[in-house]
This record gives structure tokens, sequence and C-alpha cells, in this order.
């Protein structure tokens, strides 16, 4: 039996090494393996940092209050279908995730932070012009977000927080509308993001037990658009490989 083995073993390697053979034998010595992409083809893309801020905000503490920068290094990322029309230019969408919100400090309470954040699905469409073979392109484009999750919390320093989270929230816009810009470098990107519209919902109506009490808005004097600054990576899927002759240079007369 462990004779039968070492011989099967043996075929084996031997065919391997054949198969090895015929394939170099049958290539030019001159000959290189290259991957060409293809124009239609599939990406991940991985937002490594995404920093968020409130900009031109209203809120209770009054106009012009800018947000605390707010840094999320998880989830953010999305899956790309893409369609290159040339070297030079091509197409992308697909579907992303993303944690985006803002840190507000109370003006009310001394020590007083309120942090805001909703988990959104989102479609981009966007444009990429450059050297698309090297991955050495700037894009430019929009999208539509769909938020499905709401948190926030609060905390007094030295104190205990309060904190919550809502599935598929009333007290932001069931939409949330952006536009990008950025470039990429061998696959390393930076993007910006601007989501115009006002990323608290001004009409929510807070729900309470008792019927005595008024109407309570709690977010009607809030207008809040966030700037979106992100570092991440993107990962190309669909090349397919082939074997061409290397270039031969002219010979120096």
């Amino acid at each position: 039996m462990q004779v039968s083995i070492k011989y099967t073993t043996l075929f084996i390697l031997l065919l391997t090494c054949y198969s090895s053979f015929s394939s170099a034998k049958g290539r030019d010595a001159n000959d290189e393996l290259i991957f060409a992409p293809k124009k239609f083809y599939f990406s991940n893309d991985f937002d490594g940092a995404l920093l968020s801020t409130a900009l031109q905000t209203q809120s209770p503490a009054g106009p012009g209050n800018v947000g605390t920068p707010r840094f999320s290094y998880f989830w953010n990322g999305g899956f790309n279908v893409n369609y290159d029309f040339s070297k030079v230019i091509g197409l992308f969408s697909g579907l992303s995730v993303k944690n985006i919100g803002f840190i507000e400090k109370s003006a009310v309470k001394a020590d007083s932070t309120i942090k805001r954040r909703v988990y959104t699905i989102g479609v981009p469409l966007g444009i990429k012009i450059g050297n698309l073979k090297k991955k050495q392109y700037i894009f430019i484009g929009g999208g539509v977000d769909f938020p499905f999750n709401y948190k926030e919390k609060g905390y007094i320093v030295r104190n205990n927080k309060e904190k919550f989270n809502e599935w598929f929230s009333d007290r932001t816009p069931r939409t949330m509308p952006y536009g990008f810009v950025g470039f990429s470098v061998k696959g390393f990107y930076v993007k910006a993001q601007y989501y115009p519209s006002n990323f608290m919902n001004p009409d929510y109506i807070a729900t309470t037990n008792s019927v005595t009490l008024p109407v309570v808005k709690p977010y009607a004097a809030y207008d809040v658009q966030l700037l979106v600054f992100s570092i991440g990576f993107d990962i190309r899927y669909g090349q397919k490989m082939k074997i061409t002759p290397k270039s031969k240079e002219d010979p120096v007369m």
C-alpha cells in the first residue's frame, strides 16, 4: 500500500513538471506575462479612515457653529461595477455602506457633548479620468445615501453617558444626496464628500406618554450639512492574464 502511494505521488510530480516545461517551451524567451484589465469589471473600495464635520451649521448654540471633527474607522466600504470606455475614461456605480455624523458641544450645559451618527447604504455614480490601468486618475460624481440606523449619545464630563439607537429613524431624512471628488494613486485614494441637505429632520416630533405636554420638535433649530473626508484603497477584480512579446529596442548605431 505504501509503495502504491509513493508511485502515485511520483507520477503526479512528473506530470506537473512536464506541464510546466511544455508551457515554458511554447513561449519565447522574450515573452512577458502581463495582466490586461477588462472594460467591464468589479471592485471593492474600503475607507480606512473617515473624518466628518458639520459645515454651515445652525443649532441651538447659534448660527455658524461648526461641529467638532468626528473620526470613524468602521464600517465604511462598498462594491462597485466599473466600465472603462478607453484607457483614460470610465464610469462606476455600486453599493456602499458608511458611518457618518457630527459632534456638537452643547452651549446650554458646560462640558456637555452630543454625538449623532447614522449608518447608511448608498448608490454612487461617478466618472474616472486618467491612467486607469495604473489606477492613477481623478474621479467625480454624486450619489444618494439611505440611513437605516441612527444613534445619539450624550454625556457630561465625569458623568454617565446616555445613548440610544433606532432602526429606520425619522430623526433624519429618509434620503441623503451628496457629491464627491477625489484622486487615486496606484489604488490608494483621497476623497471629499459634501451633503448639502440637512442631516437632521427639523419636523421630527418627539413622542411622549402625556397628552398635556406641548408638541416638541427637538431638531427644529438644526440645519446641518456634512463635509466628509476619507482615505482608502481600491481592490480590482476581473483582470485577465495574457502573454505578449516584449518590445524590442532598436540597436544603437
